[in-house]
């Protein structure tokens, strides 16, 4: 029987331009699976599916399910309703959009990948940096319709990067950031004063941050704590000069503030990588938002990350194949569960055991425990 794999939201084809299914017969090969490996039917799916029924109908023969980290909701409900799969890979050790206790429950085995060394985020961080201050999406722009030299860009040199965060991400940022000779200063709610000063960052208030501030970049993880944490008043503290960039999570900024604050000319501009709902729905307001530059949520998107994930996707799937699997983060509860607890379970999907995702969801892609958001807070991840 072939070995049915399915891999969601493959946007840009990479899964054929990369080799995925390829990789993936490599490693069954290499396992002694030669008749899995002959056999293999493989589909990657490029459109996004939002609804519940539209991924049963394209899952519902899938042995495997190969998901990108939180772009589709995988709930219980759903996988009550795919009584074929076995094993679903997530990119990363964490996606927040994958029931875990829900594909335990209905017997699934559940995989992550690791993630390679890389300033992907920071790296596109800078370009958006960039790009707002020098007005680069403009002036492109405006070459090829015949003009020339129509906006006037700003220094960094010797301005103030304000990290709202100094985890990894926000440690790579500010090394940038002094290499253009930025003073550069952080603040979160747990940060560390003495590890922000190894950085060669200053740690200041909120408040100081935001007032003072040249370019000021998010860099937290989302969790309650952190949800609405930019909102308002901070807005109305930056300079009019200043600019802002998110590409952390959606949800720790009040956007309706940030869309007032560009309306208004409070601020110079804004840059954006993430977005409430992924892909960006066709009538979003933010496509025509002023001074703005904006992008699909690229930050891990980079041909390194993606060669990477691959590889142990495909580890993954010949592992868990050979009975062995790796990198596990979900095991089945029975091997097979009789129909009648699939019922039940689907029952008590709304009960508060079966409530973990709904919450994450209503977070708009939470990522971390409260253990690891004071980490990164605190500079130590």
């Amino acid at each position: 029987m072939a070995l049915r794999i399915v891999a969601l939201d493959d946007y840009q084809g990479l899964a054929e331009q990369m080799g995925l299914a390829e990789r993936i017969a490599g490693r069954l090969r290499a396992a002694g699976l030669d008749e899995d490996a002959d056999q293999l039917d493989f589909l990657a799916l490029r459109e996004h599916r939002v609804h519940e029924d539209e991924l049963a109908v394209a899952l519902a023969d899938a042995d495997v399910v190969v998901a990108m980290r939180e772009r589709t909701r995988i709930h219980r409900t759903l996988l009550g309703r795919l009584p074929n799969l076995k094993l679903l890979v997530t990119t990363g050790m964490q996606n927040a959009v994958m029931d875990l206790p829900g594909a335990s429950m209905h017997g699934k085995t559940v995989c992550g990948t690791g993630s390679p060394p890389t300033a992907s985020t920071a790296e596109l961080t800078w370009a958006l940096i960039l790009g707002l201050q020098r007005h680069v999406a403009e002036e492109d722009a405006g070459i090829r319709k015949g003009r020339w030299q129509h906006t006037l860009g700003r220094d960094l040199h010797g301005t103030r990067l304000g990290l709202v965060g100094l985890g990894r991400i926000g440690h790579q940022m500010a090394k940038i950031g002094q290499a253009f000779s930025m003073d550069v200063v952080a603040w979160s709610e747990n940060l560390d004063p003495e590890v922000a000063a190894a950085a060669g960052v200053k740690a200041v208030t909120k408040e100081e941050l935001f007032a003072t501030s040249d370019v000021v970049s998010v860099h937290l993880r989302l969790s309650p704590r952190t949800r609405h944490i930019i909102s308002n008043g901070d807005f109305r503290a930056m300079k009019p000069t200043a600019i802002f960039v998110n590409t952390s999570r959606w949800a720790i900024v009040k956007n309706s503030a940030l869309v007032q604050a560009l309306s208004q000319n409070w601020i110079a501009g804004a840059a954006i990588d993430v977005w409430h709902a992924e892909p960006m729905l066709g009538n979003d307001p933010w496509r025509n938002a002023p001074s703005s530059l904006l992008t699909p949520h690229l930050g891990y998107v980079t041909e390194r990350t993606m060669d990477y994930w691959y590889d142990d996707i495909a580890e993954d799937i010949a592992a868990w194949r050979a009975g062995e699997p790796v990198r596990v983060l979900a095991e089945p509860e029975v091997a097979e569960e009789p129909a009648e607890a699939a019922e039940a379970a689907v029952d008590a999907e709304n009960t508060e055991a079966g409530d973990a995702v709904e919450a994450v969801e209503g977070d708009e892609s939470a990522e971390n425990t409260e253990v690891g958001e004071a980490e990164e807070d605190a500079g130590l991840s």
